[in-house]
């Protein structure tokens, strides 16, 4: 990733973590995980705000590297400096990549004293959000870290299903993305992460405040200010076409959580 990208990423933080520097090096970093579209944007915010935190946001350079399945040294690497460029060493870091969920393990390698927050939401619901952005339709654009959106199949589609995969409808990509991420977030690290639902967000703040001993007044006041009314919006934004195609792809993992 160039230097750009870095001073970019570390302009960022810097201008989050400046108002509230300490000094130190605390190790305790925050990974929020889950699909893309699934609140992990609203939630690392709401954590980075508790005093002695900071969001992150989405670390460009981090981002980049998650595809070529970097280890923890790398990973390490790339943070460590993205965090001192933007003084924010001394604060509980919320990184906010989605991806992250693929490579947990490493993460928690290179961060022993790290938590996992993983916002899960209903994948019909999702399939929904990402239907509009098109992430997984004829878009032919890419994301900040040179990642590029459409059909085809992503570092996380199973090897052998890769081919299958850029054949498949937009709703059933979009269904399959849901499947892998959460099956990863879920997977990996279950000792050190917290499943959070989007769809109860608000009722979750004490005991996520209890898991990263986190200051719970301020982090219940955070958590309020979440308001989404498109919970349950894929029973009218998708078609019966559709929902087969999600069903078909993410029933099993669904009806195992409870959302089906």
């Amino acid at each position: 990733m160039s230097l750009r990208a870095y001073a970019a990423a570390s302009a960022r933080v810097a201008r989050r973590a400046a108002p509230r520097f300490r000094l130190g090096r605390e190790e305790r970093l925050i990974f929020v995980v889950g699909c893309p579209r699934s609140g992990t944007t609203f939630l690392a915010g709401a954590i980075g705000s508790v005093p002695g935190f900071v969001d992150l946001d989405e670390v460009t350079p981090w981002k980049a590297a998650l595809p070529s399945g970097p280890d923890a040294r790398e990973l390490r690497h790339v943070l460590e400096r993205v965090r001192t460029l933007g003084l924010a060493r001394g604060l509980r870091g919320v990184e906010q990549t989605p991806e992250t969920a693929f490579a947990l393990r490493e993460a928690l390698v290179a961060y022993p004293q790290a938590r996992v927050v993983h916002s899960l939401r209903d994948g019909r619901d999702v399939v929904c959000s990402l239907l509009e952005r098109g992430w997984f339709g004829a878009r032919t654009d890419g994301d900040d870290a040179g990642l590029a959106y459409g059909a085809h199949a992503r570092f996380w589609v199973e090897p052998e299903r890769r081919d299958e995969f850029a054949r498949a409808s937009e709703a059933r990509r979009c269904a399959w993305a849901w499947r892998r991420y959460v099956e990863a977030a879920r997977g990996a690290a279950p000792g050190q992460t917290v499943e959070v639902r989007y769809e109860s967000l608000v009722e979750s703040s004490q005991a996520l405040a209890e898991f990263l001993d986190a200051d719970a007044d301020a982090l219940e006041v955070a958590l309020s200010h979440f308001r989404d009314t498109s919970i349950g919006r894929w029973r009218r934004d998708l078609s019966p076409d559709q929902l087969v195609d999600v069903e078909t792809e993410a029933g099993a993992l669904l009806a195992e959580l409870g959302y089906a």
